[in-house]
């Protein structure tokens, strides 16, 4: 019996909330170094009012990193990074900074609003805090503006910012192009690797997740499980006599056969060669029982038929329950044993045996055990 030994896998997804918040965290460290260092130079050159207001900028970038590492909330703490900056830019425009130096700080908000926010919602904001700059320049007359620019600064600041927005705009737009072709891509290989390619089913990697996934809410909330273990009787029979093709022509046709009886709740898969495994979850060993009854009375019913010839094709299964059984492996050992039970008593049969109506190719059965 293999055992069960399915590496965790992390998704696309979290890999890039992780990468954007470790982006927030050197965004918001640089920018206590930049408003700290900043403000000690302005301070020096006795601009106190200036040195105060960034470093109270600095505080607030300090008390938004440790509320976000306390109630780590990523959403919260991109919108205070996003607020904070923009703010800064208001008051580093109505303020001139340092020489009237101020706005240009505003070059390092389009690549971080397109990364932080998407491209629509950060042309918006971008629109936004150059609508204010363009206000804080014609009005310097407003209240809390204390500086003023020349013609020349004004026209070769828009400028230079609106291709710096157009620049950014299409480079992030060609890295989420790029991301989403490579999710796009992950996914299908994903797909591929979790799915058998002859029947569609689930191949046995995937079946062991949802096995050790289902054992593990067993564990927490009490939910019983229940599975069966198919095996179609004398495959390599099917095989030698009618060729390959018809033997893969039988596995396509029991698995849709498969799918069609079980539950969508259930989950088929293709277990190995001729073998097939099917996960009940909230279902008792009678319950399972009654549909392993009834999966192999389709199949006993069902006429297989290849290349106008009829083939032989009937299954044995083996059905367990996790309340019998004190891991996965144990239970799939259990079912195991049960199969070649059911194969040892003359095949076409499930065991433990329950009780059913006689079918063409069936024997008699008995009560459950």
């Amino acid at each position: 019996m293999t055992e069960i030994d399915t590496p965790p896998l992390q998704s696309v997804g979290d890999n890039d909330e992780n990468r954007e918040t470790r982006v927030l965290n050197w965004i918001t460290l640089a920018a206590l170094m930049f408003l700290g260092g900043i403000g000690a130079k302005a301070w020096y050159a006795e601009h106190y009012n200036h040195a105060w207001a960034l470093w109270a900028f600095a505080a607030l970038f300090a008390l938004n990193i440790v509320v976000s590492w306390k109630t780590r909330n990523r959403t919260l703490q991109k919108s205070v990074i996003l607020g904070l900056v923009a703010l800064l830019f208001v008051y580093l425009a109505a303020s001139g900074g340092e020489s009237n130096t101020g706005p240009l700080w505003i070059y390092v908000f389009p690549p971080l609003l397109f990364y932080l926010t998407g491209l629509r919602t950060g042309l918006a904001l971008l629109l936004g805090c150059l609508l204010v700059a363009m206000i804080v320049f014609q009005f310097p007359q407003l209240p809390g503006v204390t500086a003023e620019y020349s013609t020349d600064f004004k026209v070769r600041f828009f400028a230079t910012i609106s291709f710096e927005a157009l620049f950014c705009y299409i480079l992030e737009s060609g890295r989420l192009k790029a991301r989403n072709e490579l999710m796009t891509l992950a996914l299908a290989h994903e797909q591929a690797a979790r799915t058998d390619e002859l029947t569609g089913l689930a191949n046995r990697r995937d079946m062991q997740s949802r096995l050790t996934q289902e054992f593990s809410r067993y564990q927490r909330s009490g939910h019983h499980f229940s599975i069966v273990l198919i095996d179609l009787d004398l495959f390599k029979q099917v095989n030698d006599d009618y060729g390959h093709d018809a033997g893969d022509e039988v596995l396509r046709r029991f698995s849709s056969l498969l799918t069609n009886v079980i539950r969508q709740t259930d989950v088929a898969a293709r277990w190995g060669g001729e073998e097939f495994l099917v996960l009940l979850p909230d279902t008792s060993l009678l319950q399972a029982l009654t549909l392993a009854e009834r999966i192999r009375m389709e199949v006993a019913e069902t006429r297989f038929d290849f290349n106008d010839t009829r083939l032989p094709v009937t299954l044995s299964a083996g059905v367990c329950t996790i309340a019998q059984a004190d891991s996965v492996n144990d239970l799939l050992r259990q079912a195991d044993l049960h199969l070649y039970s059911a194969k040892d008593n003359g095949r076409n049969q499930v065991a433990p045996r329950v009780k059913s109506r006689p079918s063409p190719d069936s024997s008699s059965s008995s009560t459950a055990t």
